[in-house]
């Protein structure tokens, strides 16, 4: 898989100032500009408040300053859903949980807010993940955990597939086990939204999600087929038994594929990705990933 090369519009600037929350563009290897946003833990991050970081401030990353809090501490990457973004607040409120055990990384997938480029649904967004890991990392950061939802869900299995040994644990909630599913009335609205102009306009301009026209070629790696590589990099997979988007066989299958290094967690009456998961259980995912990546 191409690596990032981590570079904004602009450098990635020194982020000992204040211990303060800091925004950039990520320039990803592929050449889309990913908004990004990095909160070191403890920290309250306010959007309205943070701006994007310059060039002509300086880029000293990876030299050995100090970072904000642990700079050799856990930080958590978060993967949103297909049509979130950073500054959604259901984006917000999980990474507020994640900051009480350690630095986070937003970051809006491609297509989506207000990063570039055109949403793939999963494909080329492994790209932005990258860009986003690559980044904790230059922050000093020598242990990271992707969290990814839905979309983003099947796109930390495929990162870490892909990229094995560059993350050192995984989390997906809410994934689907395999591509194409249209087996419930919301997958059907979603393939309608993907796959004609009427339905990506209505992604534009209502959902402020630019979807690519294009159809996958070649089809990516499948979630399931994504599992067995991530060994023997710790996984969690979590799904709701309410979730409308995919049945109770999509987490079995990728518990199934994962063996003996994967862990599911079926959550009695949680629906679909970040809006349904409740603090406890964000605070359980949180204390999972500091045991397993600790």
């Amino acid at each position: 898989m191409a690596r990032s090369t981590i570079r904004p519009y602009s450098e990635t600037p020194d982020v000992t100032r204040d211990g303060a929350p800091m925004r950039t563009f990520l320039r990803t290897a592929d050449g889309v500009a990913i908004d990004s946003v990095y909160e070191p833990g403890g920290v309250v991050y306010d959007p309205g408040k943070v701006v994007y970081e310059s060039a002509e401030e300086g880029s000293r990353n990876g030299s050995g300053n100090a970072v904000p809090g642990d700079s050799r501490g856990l930080v958590f990457v978060i993967a949103h859903g297909f049509t979130g973004d950073a500054d959604r607040p259901h984006v917000r409120r999980v990474a507020q949980v994640f900051a009480r055990y350690g630095a986070v990384v937003t970051f809006s997938f491609r297509g989506h807010g207000r990063s570039g480029g055109r949403s793939t649904v999963g494909d080329r967004e492994v790209l932005d993940l990258a860009a986003a890991v690559a980044w904790a990392r230059a922050l000093g950061h020598t242990r990271v955990v992707t969290v990814g939802f839905s979309m983003g869900g099947s796109v930390v299995l495929r990162h870490a597939a892909l990229d094995a040994g560059d993350v050192d644990a995984v989390v997906s909630v809410s994934a689907p086990a395999r591509w194409f599913y249209r087996g419930t009335a919301p997958m059907r609205r979603l393939h309608w939204l993907v796959t004609r102009p009427s339905g990506r306009l209505v992604g534009r301009y209502g959902l402020r999600t630019r979807i690519h026209h294009r159809q996958w070629d070649p089809v990516p790696l499948s979630p399931t087929e994504a599992v067995p590589r991530i060994a023997p990099t710790p996984l969690l997979v979590v799904h709701g038994d309410q979730d409308a988007y995919f049945p109770l066989d999509h987490p079995r299958m990728l518990a199934d594929a994962a063996g003996e290094h994967g862990e599911l967690w079926v959550e009695h009456g949680m629906g679909h990705a970040e809006n349904a998961a409740p603090e406890p259980l964000l605070r359980r995912i949180g204390d999972w990933a500091v045991a397993r990546a600790g």
